[in-house]
């Protein structure tokens, strides 16, 4: 453990809980990284997850956009199109053959769906990475130039995983502590609005936020008894 980890968790109360505001102040005032560090929200479900009825996944646009220089690659059979509404990366055979490969170097997918048969063929490589486009999602659509500036201009996809659990990113350690509780505020709205239809009793066991390469600080959940 790294002298500024420590500094990091002697900073916090480990048995404490903290609004989030509270939160947001004292992750402020941890010792930061040589780099500006993702800011993320921890989530602990009290779903199911073996339970398809129960599964839990969804979309936001966040307030003040993540923070994050966003690469995005579009299967499509008109490249030039999407390359000219801001993608990285177009095209359907060779990008699939490229994927199939092992190249992976971006961060959202999407598709026409007209293409989404040939995209198919390399779920198994996309699939365990979080990367398969879905209409769910916003990335199967015919409508490329607006999903592509959707997902550049924050956002952000949950999803949770095989033990209940998911992260959901809520901007950088350089956003002021407004934007951060902004949107973190707006993640939690929208992963509240999420609970799978039936689903009776408290949502969400636990919350709690941190940055890249620091400890996590968690939020009082009496505080979102309504989640």
């Amino acid at each position: 453990m790294s002298k500024r980890y420590k500094e990091a968790e002697n900073a916090r109360d480990s048995k404490g809980f903290y609004l989030l505001e509270d939160a947001v102040d004292l992750l402020g005032n941890m010792p930061p990284a040589k780099f500006d560090e993702t800011v993320e929200l921890s989530v602990n479900l009290l779903v199911d997850p073996r339970q398809s009825s129960q599964t839990v996944r969804g979309t936001l646009n966040l307030p003040h956009g993540s923070g994050k220089k966003v690469n995005v690659v579009v299967f499509t059979d008109k490249p030039d199109d999407a390359l000219a509404a801001g993608a990285e990366h177009a095209g359907l055979e060779d990008l699939i053959k490229k994927v199939q490969d092992g190249w992976t170097a971006f961060d959202v997918a999407i598709a026409t769906p007209e293409a989404m048969k040939q995209v198919r063929t390399i779920a198994r490589v996309l699939g365990p990475r979080g990367l398969m486009p879905n209409p769910k999602s916003g990335t199967v659509t015919n409508d490329i130039s607006d999903a592509i500036q959707a997902v550049k201009a924050g956002r952000v996809e949950f999803k949770m995983d095989k033990t209940g659990s998911m992260a959901v990113v809520v901007g950088k350690r350089s956003f002021s502590k407004q934007q951060i509780v902004e949107n973190a505020q707006a993640a939690l709205d929208e992963i509240g609005k999420s609970r799978p239809e039936g689903f009776k009793g408290r949502f969400i066991k636990s919350i709690s936020i941190s940055s890249t390469m620091s400890p996590g600080i968690r939020l009082d959940n009496s505080h979102y008894s309504s989640l």
